[in-house]
């Protein structure tokens, strides 16, 4: 792993053979099933082609043309659109442009088939559109036309979409009822990421409905929170829990929360990487390029687990660590200054001239980006810094190369929906860059929906990672916190709560 990481910065200028993925000959990503969930039904890991109903494979050997590989039952495709059928236009115009390659700063976004029917379904909501959608296939040998019913109900997204959008609202509405519904006995939904956003934009709706649901979630964390826990790939817990409840407090000042905000705090501190003492012995035979070679490299972050570990502390923790502190610091907990600088430190060694955050604490060059996901966790932590210093230029720094280059939001290292949670929290903090990210990404946004009309699906992305019985639960998480940025509800999108 860290020798993939190393090499990385190397291949962001490459082009890759694959298309908007990197498919490899043994099936996948196509072969990846969910397992469970409301995608089990799926044959594969495919293409969700908006509120059509259809799944789609993209084959190299056609690279013009998108393979229905799933059509569910009751939607506008049914029956009208077949397993093995080739759609090779949308809406009056054939497919020309090649699939896009998927990953490297020549190549990333949907340009190709992917994007050219995104604008036709775009054009179908709306209101000019009036629900119908044609598509040319290739069925067999022959090229037939099928005519597509579609809902109109939601139209089309606003031009300043989520805000002052009509449709963003009502899609909202519908992605917090379903979410609620999707809350165990415990109180959790599921995986960290899924344990932070979904009852967080519970949380920014500030509707009574949610009320609940967000207590037991916050009770949840509480219980599985602990001074000391030894437990595996612990960190990305505690960030998750951390964030949450310092929102959460902030919100409501229920008093039982401060103490349980005091043990977060005290493991993380624990659990913070700060001298080679830490550095676990087995990480000399299984990781040795990785153990820090120079004074103060590596320290101030966190990895997968306290100290250092395998490959040791990385920038996507350790910005959502200092986040953490800064929210635990506003709300009263005794935040260690020099802790958190050390994280912020660490920050700005992962961070080029340009504003991208790499992998660890080195840059990966002043010129070089790729996904933004690290980027937005390090932006958001500076903008809320409590501390005297650099912070807010940082944290634009950070929120124009997410707006200078929003073609790579979906397709984040690691996990790419809570990446583009970071991502879009950060270009918050910059009104054009927020409005160009979600400009340049309303094709993802009216692909990902899903014919039931309150989920968001998770697209094959470059890792082809992840994808089980949360292919719809993290999405319609993340996608609910975004369409809720502009409501300032939460600390972390704006709500002064002075």
């Amino acid at each position: 792993m860290h020798a993939l990481a190393r090499l990385l910065p190397c291949l962001l200028t490459a082009a890759f053979a694959a298309a908007q993925v990197h498919y490899f000959e043994d099936g996948r990503p196509w072969t990846q099933r969910a397992g469970s969930g409301p995608d089990r039904v799926v044959e594969g890991w495919f293409y969700n082609l908006g509120v059509t109903g259809i799944r789609v494979e993209l084959v190299e050997a056609a690279p013009t043309h998108l393979v229905v590989r799933h059509v569910f039952d009751g939607s506008p495709a049914a029956k009208k659109v077949q397993v093995g059928d080739r759609i090779v236009g949308a809406g009056g115009k054939r497919f020309k442009t090649p699939h896009q390659n998927g990953y490297g700063m020549e190549v990333f976004g949907p340009k190709g088939p992917i994007l050219d029917f995104a604008g036709a379904l775009e054009q179908a909501l709306g209101k000019k559109g009036k629900g119908k959608l044609t598509l040319r296939l290739e069925r067999g040998a022959q090229e037939v036309d099928a005519q597509l019913r579609l809902p109109t109900k939601h139209s089309d997204y606003g031009p300043n979409y989520p805000n002052g959008c009509a449709k963003s609202a009502r899609l909202l509405s519908h992605m917090l009822d379903w979410l609620a519904e999707q809350q165990r006995d415990d109180g959790s939904f599921g995986s960290p990421p899924d344990n932070l956003f979904a009852p967080l934009a519970m949380l920014s709706s500030g509707k009574s409905q949610y009320k609940k649901a967000v207590e037991r979630a916050a009770k949840f964390h509480a219980r599985s929170t602990h001074s000391k826990d030894h437990s595996s790939l612990i960190n990305w817990r505690y960030v998750s829990a951390g964030i949450f409840l310092a929102e959460y407090y902030l919100a409501t000042k229920a008093s039982w929360v401060k103490p349980e905000l005091q043990e977060i705090y005290d493991f993380l501190a624990f659990s913070q990487y700060m001298r080679r003492e830490q550095i676990n012995p087995k990480a000399y035979e299984s990781h040795p390029d990785a153990i820090p070679t120079k004074p103060g490299q590596k320290e101030g972050g966190w990895g997968h687990n306290p100290g250092h570990e395998g490959y040791g502390p990385i920038a996507m923790i350790t910005g959502q660590a200092a986040l953490t502190f800064a929210l635990l610091k506003r709300c009263g907990i005794d935040v260690d200054e020099g802790r958190a600088t050390a994280a912020y430190d660490f920050l700005a060694r992962g961070t080029g001239r340009n504003g991208y955050v790499w992998y660890g604490d080195e840059a990966a060059g002043h010129d070089k980006y790729a996904d933004m996901g690290r980027t937005g966790a390090a932006g958001i932590a500076c903008w809320m810094s409590p501390w005297k210093g650099d912070y807010a230029e940082r944290a634009l720094q950070h929120a124009r190369i997410i707006g200078e280059h929003p073609e790579s939001f979906p397709d984040t290292h690691g996990s790419p929906t809570m990446g583009m949670a970071f991502a879009a929290l950060a270009a918050n903090v910059d009104k054009k860059s927020f409005r160009r990210l979600m400009d340049a990404n309303r094709w993802w946004f009216t692909l990902s929906r899903c014919a039931d009309d309150g989920t968001f699906y998770y697209q094959p992305n470059r890792d082809n990672a992840g994808y089980g019985g949360d292919s719809r639960r993290k999405p319609t998480a993340v996608v609910a916190l975004i369409f809720s940025i502009t409501q300032r509800n939460l600390a972390i999108t704006g709500k002064d709560y002075k």
